[in-house]
């Protein structure tokens, strides 16, 4: 049979270093390439075709969200594998609209790797424990509960919640992959409708409603 081979996408050269270790230990497991940013991503998944991308989320430039959507419009067969420090619901659902087949954190063990990629190379889709427990839990909030702050649209409540967090402007750009002005016509907006001044005052009543 021939080995799953897989393109490491990660913006610390140190960190790719290790995954590549990793792997490099594991039968059945070539890794064929690496990409140290989106872009860098997007041009070496259309020259490699591999069978998995295991895909960081935050890079400067093209964010991990944005690289997938455009690596899977071209090549939707690749199996993109998030291995990433963040495990917000935002993150988790970003990666799942866009195609992504697998999410795991960078905490992850050897083992857990080693079968995410396997499943994701099989055409399954993979989330970690942490992450599953993270689906479950947001599944099985019930239907009925009310939404805070009504007169907010959902992208506005969705940046509110990215801002109770203590997400900046930028990264809550980076998240949704939205340009910075789209973002800061956002939080205008939610300032206005709040009735709030500042920024602070905004996370406070985001916070006392159960958002963050």
């Amino acid at each position: 049979m021939d080995p799953i081979r897989v393109l490491i996408v990660d913006d610390h050269p140190l960190f790719r270093d290790g995954v590549k270790a990793l792997l490099d230990s594991l039968p059945g497991i070539e890794v064929v390439g690496e990409a140290g940013s989106g872009a860098e991503a997007i041009a070496q998944a259309e020259a490699l075709l591999p069978d998995v991308i295991l895909m960081d989320i935050l890079m400067p430039g093209l964010n991990g969200i944005e690289a997938s959507r455009q690596i899977l419009r071209t090549n939707p067969t690749i199996g993109v594998l998030m291995l990433t420090m963040f495990e917000d619901d935002d993150s988790v659902f970003a990666a799942m609209r866009v195609g992504a087949r697998g999410y795991i954190l960078k905490g992850a063990d050897q083992v857990e790797i080693r079968y995410a990629i396997e499943a994701v190379a099989r055409g399954e889709a993979l989330f970690g424990p942490a992450i599953a427990r993270r689906l479950i839990n947001f599944f099985s909030r019930p239907s009925s509960q009310p939404e805070p702050f009504p007169e907010l649209t959902d992208r506005e409540r969705e940046v509110l919640n990215l801002m109770a967090q203590g997400y900046s402007n930028v990264e809550i750009a980076e998240t949704f992959v939205l340009s910075p002005k789209t973002v800061r016509n956002h939080v205008s907006n939610i300032f206005s409708k709040l009735q709030v001044a500042d920024r602070g005052h905004a996370i406070v009543k985001a916070r006392e409603a159960g958002l963050g």
